[in-house]
């Protein structure tokens, strides 16, 4: 029986009282969790010695901060306007510190992208496994405690529950749990009313939970990650891909600022595709690619729903319907049957063995289920009824009024999670009903997994395009994206080694993995296609497509030297001499080969004659998704970054510390003020606003 508790504080006790022992609680990665609820159960927890607890999790979600006094004051209020009561997680501040007391453990198997790097307890305490594998890693843990947030809806036939942005894991995690015999496990639902009510795959039963907390104060604002600003070289990287990406195919992206560069270009593509081809004449791209309008629309099949897939969706380039039968979606790819209904679907589906004549009741069910006939058609005693009127169950004697106008019940979009900034959550809520059950937020052992050439999965993905992010790539296409050579956990794998798996088990599948071509470390210009790397994420045989932005490299079943070549093509030709080098000494390549110079023109400087106009014709935004931050901080940001660059370049700061003093540039008072300037005391203040009103 399921306990409704309306307290957190009653819902710990229960939870202290129920598990005598120690604790290994599994909670959700990202916006799942029920951070009040796992804040209380961690203090009581961390003030009782006598107990021990184990966390297991990914992307423990901090609200920003900065080491900087004067950014810290910029983000203050911001943070306050757009992550509102959003309560931090207790563990997270004290692993970040290095205080965890010494009775609880926090174990994750992917980190916000450098949060961590040098923390030598969450260092130590990271899981390297594949997405995929992590409910059985959990189940290895013993846990015995699941907690997760839920969104509600109240209604004439009582509460309904959803796993919202997470039905990633936890439904495959219980019932691995459940089956372990003689294993204690408590599952608790929180209730937050923030979250979007996600339906299909996410509704839950309330059953499904021993504690269910409805307590208001146990929700809170999500976390709500801006919108990332599109530089031109992101743009560049977003419209190479965009010219891979097949209509009528199937389309997985990530966050951030790649992310909406590709679903962006992808819009370009669609709404202005004169321009669009324009724009990729300037970048020198081959105009051989994917390159129309989408005449049949894109299926999106996502380990993350984010934002710019949602804005594709509204704009009707992700509209390919899959349906969860594998005869009907097999049809469908054949073009045997269509969306629209008539005689010839039943026909087509008698003829492919998925239904009698005459029809039986399990018939009827499917037909009834994918709108084939209508939903007041009901099986009785051989016949077919409509209320107390009969009709034949035969199948070329089926009444026209019996069928219905459409195919119905189909997903354009499957995901396994999402995040996104706070419009994206907002138009979750608002969407109308018939386009939110066109979304199938799912189990991740359903998005990241094929479970053969002849699944479901697999007649749903046809002519998929899974495109990743990676950190660096070597000369020879082993790619380098959760981690460094030292052993420092960067994020983690994720599911970024079953995408790129799936590129290759798929027919008319392909993997691309974005990458920009240089990096500044410690103000030092580096190049992200190196010769050779001691980490790697995804192996050289898995090596596939690469795309910068000077170009997309097609790496797949190539020598090892023609592998070479072409990502030469593609990299900061401030490097390709070294990297060069590098492939002739080390026997790679021919001594005598010699870049072609029409490849040697790979500058930053090509990239912004190439689409700087475009962006002065505002086809090529900042933020073309828009910002949570306003005129006045993206102007404060702007100064702050040059600052911050500075300060790594010493030449650079010590010129901006002259031209600050020399100059009489003012600056608004309000932006003074925000960051504690307007009155300043001693050299260093006078300097840092100086500096800042000089960079304005």
């Amino acid at each position: 029986m399921t306990v409704i508790t309306d307290s957190i504080e009653q819902t710990v006790d229960q939870v202290l009282t129920r598990l005598s022992g120690d604790i290994v609680l599994a909670i959700p990665l990202g916006i799942g969790k029920p951070n009040h609820f796992v804040n209380a159960l961690y203090r009581r927890i961390k003030t009782t010695p006598t107990r021990r607890l184990k966390i297991i999790t990914a992307l423990s979600l901090l609200k920003p901060a900065s080491n900087s006094e004067l950014e810290q004051r910029f983000l203050t209020p911001f943070v306050e306007r757009v992550f509102g009561d959003y309560p931090d997680l207790d563990y997270a501040l004290d692993m970040l510190a290095g205080t965890l007391p010494p009775n609880i453990e926090v174990l994750e198997f992917f980190f916000k992208t450098g949060d961590y790097l040098g923390n030598p307890t969450a260092q130590q305490q990271h899981i390297c496994t594949n997405y995929t594998f992590v409910a059985r890693d959990m189940a290895l843990h013993g846990v015995n405690l699941v907690a997760q947030a839920l969104a509600m809806r109240e209604g004439p036939d009582g509460m309904r529950l959803s796993l919202s942005g997470n039905p990633d894991l936890t439904g495959e995690t219980v019932e691995r749990l459940r089956a372990l015999p003689d294993h204690p496990l408590l599952v608790v639902g929180v209730v937050n009313r923030e979250l979007p009510f996600m339906p299909n795959g996410a509704e839950i039963d309330a059953d499904f939970f021993d504690l269910l907390l409805t307590d208001p104060s146990a929700g809170h604002a999500l976390y709500a990650p801006p919108n990332m600003e599109v530089s031109l070289r992101d743009y560049a990287i977003g419209l190479h891909a965009s010219t891979l990406v097949k209509d009528g195919g199937t389309l997985q992206i990530g966050i951030g600022s790649l992310g909406d560069a590709i679903a962006y270009g992808l819009l370009l593509r669609e709404q202005h595709n004169d321009e669009y081809r324009r724009m990729l004449g300037t970048l020198g791209a081959s105009q051989d690619g994917e390159l129309g309008r989408f005449a049949s629309g894109l299926y999106g099949c996502s380990e993350m729903f984010v934002n710019g897939l949602l804005k594709l969706l509204d704009a009707g380039i992700i509209r390919r319907e899959v349906f969860d039968d594998l005869t009907l979606q097999r049809l469908l790819n054949q073009g045997r049957i269509s969306s629209t209904v008539d005689a010839t679907t039943l026909a087509v589906l008698h003829e492919a063995g998925r239904i009698s004549s005459p029809l039986t009741a399990a018939d009827v069910t499917f037909l009834r289920r994918h709108g084939i006939v209508r939903p007041e058609v009901v099986w009785r005693d051989g016949t077919l009824m409509v209320g107390e009127r009969h009709y034949s169950a035969e199948l070329d004697l089926i009444a026209p009024e019996l069928l219905g106008p459409r195919l119905t019940g189909g997903i354009a979009l499957h995901a396994g999670f999402f995040l996104g900034p706070r419009d994206f959550y907002q138009r979750l809520r608002t969407l109308p009903d018939e386009q939110l059950h066109r979304i199938g937020m799912s189990r991740i052992d359903f998005i990241n997994l094929l479970c053969g050439p002849d699944s479901l999965a697999s007649a749903q993905r046809r002519d998929a395009r899974f495109m990743n992010t990676t950190m660096m790539v070597t000369l020879l296409g082993a790619a380098v994206s959760d981690g460094l050579d030292s052993g420092q956990v960067v994020s983690g794998v994720g599911g970024q080694f079953n995408f790129v798996s799936m590129g290759h088990d798929l027919p008319g599948a392909r993997s691309v993995l974005l990458l920009r071509a240089t990096r500044e470390q410690d103000g030092i210009l580096r190049s992200n296609i190196v010769w050779n790397y001691g980490h790697t994420t995804i192996p050289r045989h898995l090596r596939d497509v690469v795309v910068t932005e000077y170009g997309v490299a097609d790496l797949r079943g190539q020598t090892d030297a023609e592998v070479i070549k072409r990502l030469l093509a593609v990299a900061d030709s401030r490097f390709q001499d070294e990297l060069l080098i590098a492939a002739k000494l080390n026997g790679k390549l021919d001594k005598d080969y010699h870049l072609p110079d029409w490849q040697r023109h790979n500058l930053p400087e090509r990239l912004v004659d190439g689409l700087g106009p475009w962006r002065e014709a505002g086809l090529l935004p900042s933020f073309p998704f828009g910002t949570d931050f306003n005129e006045d901080e993206l102007a404060m940001i702007a100064a702050l970054q040059k600052l911050r660059h500075a300060s790594h370049h010493p030449v650079e700061l010590l010129t901006m510390m002259f031209r600050g003093l020399f100059e009489g540039k003012t600056a608004p008072p309000g932006y003074l003020e925000r960051l504690g300037l307007q009155e300043v005391h001693g050299i260093r203040q006078l300097l840092l606003r100086r500096l800042f009103v000089g960079n304005l």
